[in-house]
């Protein structure tokens, strides 16, 4: 076990409204250390987070040498105001709000810039979103300007049209994916974009009783579909599992997600290639 490229270490995988919290009157240290003890228990060297909008992530970066751990976040992730994304930062109105959030961001000690062009899956009816993804526009206009702000992209995207516009614009990386066509499968692998298919916050649904358990089983397989069929079309696919989300711990999540990939026949040495483009492309220079 190495690496964990896409993380929360503000959520605990157990109730998101608890572990954020206890960070209501500033970072709860002792939260930040356990996740990262149990990062650094299950072997993850490496931790690239999402964002949150306390201050957790930024305080993780400070501690995680003391773990031997190298991280970089993006300190927090931006979305259209009224769309999907408030749960780890802050929203934007207008374009001109849109650049100052980016310079917040750098300002702050940003590795990267996180992006939210898409809503998430509805977990209780497999195949569907809780809402479609922006324009095309406005997500070439977010890549655009934090690429001209010299930052990499990191976008959570889902949805087939979402993907594809995502992927056209340029992105960095590719955060969840769910419900890609062949085609756009096709034009993942031409581009080489790192794609982190997130499959353990679906899978450790399975039993747990919150969401019908055939709806799960249904995601859950599209999901090792894709993944399998772009493995075979020698994309770029990495081990991020969305550690912090519901029923996927810290370092526990990691290995889960590992499982996962292997089930979709992704080779080792894809996922050590990926990670190491991700070192490279998600820092500050």
């Amino acid at each position: 076990m190495s690496g964990e490229c896409h993380a929360h270490m503000i959520m605990d995988g157990v109730n998101y409204k608890q572990a954020v919290a206890l960070h209501k009157n500033g970072v709860c240290e002792s939260a930040v250390r356990k996740h990262l003890q149990e990062c650094r228990d299950a072997g993850v060297t490496f931790v690239r987070d999402g964002g949150d909008a306390r201050g957790v992530s930024k305080l993780a970066k400070e501690l995680a040498p003391e773990y031997g751990i190298e991280y970089r976040t993006p300190i927090f992730a931006i979305h259209k105001r009224g769309h999907y994304g408030g749960i780890v930062g802050y929203p934007f109105d207008t374009w001109e709000e849109y650049k100052s959030l980016v310079r917040r961001a750098k300002e702050e000690g940003a590795d990267f810039i996180k992006i939210m062009v898409s809503g998430i899956l509805d977990f209780a009816h497999a195949g569907t979103l809780t809402e479609e993804g922006l324009s095309g526009g406005e997500i070439y206009d977010m890549i655009g300007m934090a690429h001209d702000a010299g930052m990499a992209v990191m976008a959570h995207c889902n949805g087939d049209r979402t993907c594809a516009l995502t992927l056209e614009a340029g992105v960095d990386s590719l955060e969840h994916g769910f419900f890609m066509s062949e085609e756009t499968l096709c034009l993942l692998a031409e581009k080489g974009t790192p794609w982190f298919p997130t499959l353990a916050p679906v899978g450790n649904l399975s039993g747990g009783g919150r969401f019908p358990d055939e709806e799960v089983r249904k995601n859950l397989a599209m999901q090792l579909e894709r993944v399998q069929k772009a493995a075979s079309l020698h994309a770029c696919i990495g081990l991020g599992s969305d550690a912090g989300a519901y029923l996927v711990p810290h370092g526990q999540g990691t290995r889960d997600e590992y499982e996962y990939l292997k089930r979709a026949q992704v080779p080792d040495l894809v996922l050590q290639r990926t990670e190491q483009r991700i070192r490279q492309v998600f820092q500050r220079h």
